[in-house]
């Protein structure tokens, strides 16, 4: 069972985040999470200990393409993992805040 959900479908607390709710979420969605997705995952949560903030897109990209490398920081390898709003739909499922800039 899902824990309480914001207006837009994050979480509203934030520890309520774990794996088994981060399948749930992506379930909503229409994707079955991968150890692609996970890598991105775990680097989105990365960002948000560093940062304290959900990236928009282009900070993303560019914080993947430092720790994970070139082919997987592009918008079009993202848009394959998380459709429409990568930076946006990736945040909701890493249990992260909706990032400021994302529609």
């Amino acid at each position: 069972m899902l824990p309480e959900l914001d207006k837009d479908g994050f979480l509203a607390n934030l520890d309520d985040w774990s794996p088994d709710v981060a399948h749930l979420l992506a379930e909503q969605e229409a994707i079955t999470l991968t150890d692609e997705h996970w890598e991105i995952i775990h680097a989105l949560q990365d960002f948000y200990r560093e940062y304290e903030i959900s990236p928009a897109m282009r900070p993303l990209s560019k914080y993947l393409k430092q720790t994970l490398g070139p082919e997987k920081s592009g918008s079009i390898y993202l848009m394959t993992l998380f459709p429409g709003s990568p930076a946006k739909l990736a945040a909701k499922i890493a249990g992260l805040p909706r990032p400021e800039n994302c529609l």
